[in-house]
């Protein structure tokens, strides 16, 4: 009887695992990266080399997002991620800002924030250019310069790190632009429309016309090879040394096993030789960082950042 008994707990068994709904393995469906930025920059280019190979490596479609924020920044684009289900389906790529700034300045949907790094993908080629016609041809000139004259600076958002960085370093310098406007791009018409005096930009926006154009210091960790005779921030002013990042976030309730088969793929694209070529073109930092590297990297961040309020008196 006792083999009948058990022989019928099994049949029970087996049948009712057959009725039960399979659970599906991530991904199953379409993948979207928002990226908070109009196409072409850094992070665009480098994210869909990521979405490219998601799809590859998984057989789902998966594509890149643009949601520009209006010249305000990435914050529109981050709150739709912060929207979206945590389910690895909505992936965001991410300046530095959002998870430090985005949660400071009364936005609801990004405080407390929401979001937990997959890891840093790249190092921003970030600089303070200006054209070579321009009355200054270095820092210490600008701000001589701009003691008695009027110079307009372009930037991507004034609550943003590298316009805070910018106008931290005027502030030490003993000087303010005479006035700022955000872009959602800066590039080479930004400059030869005479939109703005200076710009706070990246390097692959305005390669095209780089030989027309001064760089008149670099907010990056290092000094660009690029741009060699050009100073950091941080050599001009220790206090605001900092490299600017870009990194893959999620919703901090995102499953851990989902997180890993993100990270894998984004770890194999940074290292690709397509990855690397466009480094060396762009003077962008390609790398991987893992979630305990991104965390970390975000505490040194904030430090900086605390510096920067202080100068500002935010």
């Amino acid at each position: 009887m006792k083999t009948i008994k058990s022989s019928g707990y099994l049949i029970a068994a087996t049948l009712l695992a057959a009725a039960s709904p399979a659970v599906a393995e991530y991904p199953e469906k379409p993948v979207s990266f928002i990226v908070p930025f109009p196409p072409g920059d850094v992070e665009d280019v480098l994210t869909r080399m990521i979405a490219e190979d998601f799809q590859a490596e998984y057989g789902v479609a998966a594509a890149v997002v643009n949601k520009p924020g209006g010249g305000g920044g990435p914050f529109p684009g981050a709150i739709e991620v912060a929207g979206a289900a945590a389910d690895g389906y909505t992936i965001g790529s991410f300046v530095m800002d959002v998870p430090l700034i985005g949660p400071l300045i009364g936005i609801p949907p990004l405080n407390p924030n929401p979001f937990e790094p997959i890891g840093i993908f790249a190092g921003y080629p970030m600089v303070i250019a200006t054209t070579k016609g321009a009355p200054y041809q270095t820092m210490d000139e600008l701000a001589a310069y701009a003691a008695d004259g009027d110079v307009v600076l372009a930037h991507f958002g004034a609550e943003l790190t590298p316009t805070q960085v910018t106008l931290s370093l005027a502030a030490q310098m003993g000087f303010s632009y005479s006035a700022d406007a955000a872009f959602d791009a800066i590039d080479c018409n930004t400059f030869a429309s005479g939109d703005a005096d200076v710009g706070n930009t990246t390097i692959q926006l305005i390669l095209p016309c780089l030989d027309d154009l001064t760089i008149l210091a670099t907010v990056t960790a290092e000094r660009m090879a690029m741009t060699p005779d050009a100073p950091t921030v941080g050599e001009i002013r220790p206090e605001l040394q900092m490299g600017l990042w870009n990194g893959l976030f999620v919703h901090k309730d995102t499953p851990a096993d989902v997180r890993e088969k993100i990270a894998a793929v984004a770890k194999k694209t940074m290292a690709s030789a397509r990855a690397q070529e466009f480094a060396a073109q762009t003077g962008a930092a390609v790398y991987w960082q893992d979630a305990d590297e991104a965390a970390a990297q975000l505490e040194a961040d904030a430090v900086v950042m605390g510096t920067m309020a202080e100068i500002l008196g935010q």
